[in-house]
């Protein structure tokens, strides 16, 4: 599991698109209260109202094309249910759960279906080219786009981001859960917000959501993510309203 330490080259990164920031978001509060009280200020509710109609007209995606969306430069869900989700990965990966007897744990399914299982009789239930499927996606939805280029003997198939206003919007939720929006109890956040950060965060591309922030709002977030990847899974899903499913994949994850 990799940590949350900073990269030097991150590091430079993030200021040098910190330093572009205008004049006003320097003058962006630097602490706890700043935020809870741009937060409760007037006009908030307008703005979310503003930005739910947003996110009502764009295109919408799934949570492990946020995550690939997230992991691209500018260039294992589980289901309850058995019925048909429309997405055909999550769909794939229902119908192996469904099938399967004696059922498997959260655990075992993780590892299946990575295909990071040492038991040859159950490879099958790996899941392939799950980027490349996912990246096919986006392109259908218009994120991304289809390129070809060529590397001296052979032909190699790009995604180029080519709609970067949806890449912005996502970043921008992933950036407001954990400053202005910051609620500080897990069970109150937005469940699709709070499973992105824990995969975002195992498939080592959440801190780019952080990179264009200024110091002392980096330093903020960070602080708030490392407290959410610090809970007890197994404590967190005993509490009331928990969503028991959700802390098992977590507790697999950061296991």
């Amino acid at each position: 599991m990799t940590s949350l330490t900073q990269r030097s080259s991150g590091l430079v990164q993030r200021r040098t698109e910190a330093s572009r920031s205008s004049a006003a978001d320097k003058d962006r509060g630097t602490g706890d209260e700043d935020f809870e009280t741009r937060r409760r200020g007037g006009g908030g509710e307008e703005e979310e109202e503003e930005e739910d109609k947003a996110d009502s007209k764009e295109t919408r995606l799934t949570l492990m094309e946020e995550v690939l969306l997230l992991g691209l430069k500018d260039r294992e869900v589980i289901c309850k249910s058995d019925a048909p989700t429309g997405d055909v990965l999550l769909d794939e990966a229902l119908k192996h759960v469904k099938e399967t007897q004696p059922p498997e744990t959260v655990q075992s399914w993780i590892e299946l279906l990575s295909g990071e299982t040492w038991n040859p009789l159950k490879l099958h239930y790996q899941l392939r080219n799950v980027r490349e499927r996912l990246a096919k996606n986006l392109v259908e939805k218009g994120v991304l786009t289809t390129e070809k280029q060529n590397f001296l003997l052979f032909d190699m198939t790009t995604h180029p981001l080519t709609n970067n206003n949806i890449k912005q919007r996502l970043i921008k939720r992933v950036q407001e859960a954990v400053l202005e929006k910051w609620v500080n109890d897990p069970h109150r956040m937005d469940k699709r917000m709070l499973a992105l950060i824990f995969l975002a965060h195992s498939s080592d591309v959440l801190e780019n959501a952080f990179s264009p922030l200024l110091d002392d709002q980096y330093d903020l977030a960070m602080k708030r993510v490392r407290q959410l990847l610090d809970l007890e899974p197994e404590g967190e899903s005993t509490k009331t309203n928990a969503n028991e499913l959700l802390w098992a994949v977590v507790a697999a994850f950061t296991k």
